[in-house]
């Protein structure tokens, strides 16, 4: 899903909220969320409070390392 890849590649950068996610994104906030759940249930992001707030982060170093190696993959040429 083009939604969940942009969140996982925002999330490459550092820590984000939904709004933050949302401007990235180009969807609605629900959409966001709801991206996010499903994202959480596969233990590829986790999440913690800030106030009212909550703040998303890749699980750990191996999902950006698995986008990485995904979008090394289809940029390498055919032979």
């Amino acid at each position: 899903d083009l939604t969940r890849f942009l969140i996982l590649s925002a999330l490459m950068d550092g820590e984000k909220g939904v709004s933050e996610l949302q401007e990235v994104c180009h969807v609605s906030q629900s959409a966001i969320s709801h991206q996010l759940r499903l994202l959480r249930d596969r233990s590829l992001v986790k999440a913690r409070r800030e106030g009212q707030r909550v703040i998303y982060s890749l699980a750990d170093e191996h999902v950006a390392r698995l986008i990485e190696l995904g979008l090394e993959h289809a940029a390498e040429e055919e032979v």
